[in-house]
């Protein structure tokens, strides 16, 4: 009896599992929104343009612009990613990955703080190194972070050298050396500041990967969390390195295009030449035919770090498009056409000498890359 009791009670529950999974979920158990996904043939080629096309205009606000504030504009990016991440996250399913990172006052100071000091040095070195070095060499002194990060895990005993990895050194570090012999341009100056930047990124993603461990963080999710604290750091910074000149220039820039704009509108006659409001007194300062003076306008500074934001969410689409080798390659590809670019653009030259030593560096990178860096 007992024994019938038991096989029926066991028909029901079967049935009832069965029964379960044609059920929907119940609304509390619902699961996030997919995010959209892209294909890799898709999402590369507007990563590749988007990744070249923010160091071209950083390099032609400084350079042709002649906007020579660094520091400034690296602000406004970090700014205008603060406040556009946090515009996603109330409309869009981007960056629901952030719910999923507790940010406590001690999580906060003891990894959320140091990594954004480092960030903002690697950005502030990086985009200054611009106003001394040509964009090909500053992208072949980049191919130099691996190494970077290797002798601070080394040194701090992280990580252990292998035969593979010194290997990989050795290309690297002699693939930079040859070509930064054949630089034409060399500077010392801008070559110390971008060595700086590099020591700054390796230890940064060291720290991350240390502090960080086991916290799942695409690239719109970590923008999310350190814009707001490297912009509040870099507006810091900005007092001791370049003052109040950018707001001041800036603001003129302002007021000079919606004067031009009332101007427009009333129908009056515009002047041939260009007169800049600078100065927190409103005192005019004309620039007639000075090519050093900066000019820039809100249309450029908008378009510029909107550009930049839109790198950001690329990013988070090329992440889950490819594998780590496809992603490796197409990063290498990138940075081949921007140094062809850059060099077609502003009517440089690569010798000899440089092509091979970037293409030995090069082959050190994706060997870095596709080990994993073990």
């Amino acid at each position: 009896m007992e024994k019938r009791e038991l096989e029926k009670l066991e028909s029901v529950e079967l049935e009832e599992v069965r029964q379960s999974r044609d059920l929907p979920s119940p609304a509390t158990a619902q699961q996030p929104r997919s995010r959209a996904k892209f294909s890799a043939a898709t999402i590369i080629p507007v990563w590749i343009a988007l990744s070249s096309g923010v160091i071209i205009y950083n390099n032609y606000i400084y350079n042709t612009l002649n906007f020579k504030f660094p520091v400034f504009l690296v602000t406004w990016h970090l700014t205008f990613a603060a406040i556009g991440t946090r515009v996603l996250q109330r409309t869009t399913h981007l960056l629901d990955g952030a719910k999923d990172v507790p940010v406590s006052k001690d999580m906060f100071l003891r990894s959320i703080l140091p990594i954004g000091l480092l960030f903002s040095g690697s950005l502030i070195l990086s985009n200054t190194a611009y106003l001394y070095l040509s964009v090909a060499y500053i992208q072949m002194l980049k191919a130099f972070t691996p190494v970077a990060i290797l002798l601070i895990t080394w040194a701090t005993r992280i990580s252990e050298p292998s035969r593979k990895l010194l290997l990989i050194v050795l290309m690297i570090s002699s693939g930079v050396a040859i070509t930064s012999k054949g630089e034409r341009f060399f500077s010392w100056i801008g070559f110390c500041i971008q060595a700086g930047g590099v020591g700054f990124e390796a230890t940064r993603l060291v720290l991350i990967q240390t502090l960080l461990h086991g916290l799942k963080m695409d690239p719109l999710v970590s923008l999310h969390l350190y814009a707001p604290v490297c912009a509040l750091i870099n507006l810091c910074v900005i007092p001791f390195t370049e003052g109040l000149e950018p707001f001041r220039i800036v603001w003129g820039s302002i007021v000079g295009s919606y004067s031009h704009a009332m101007s427009a509108v009333s129908g009056e006659a515009a002047s041939n030449a260009t007169v800049a409001m600078v100065g927190a007194s409103g005192e005019l300062l004309a620039a007639i035919g000075e090519e050093a003076a900066p000019h820039i306008t809100p249309f450029f500074l908008l378009t510029n770090a909107l550009l930049a934001f839109l790198l950001n969410i690329a990013a988070v689409f090329l992440v889950s498009a490819g594998s780590g080798l496809v992603l490796t390659l197409a990063g290498v590809l990138k940075d081949v056409l921007l140094v062809a670019g850059s060099v077609v653009i502003w009517g440089g030259s690569i010798g000899i000498l440089q092509a091979l030593g970037y293409s030995i560096a090069l082959c050190g990178l994706v060997m870095f890359k596709v080990s994993g860096g073990k």
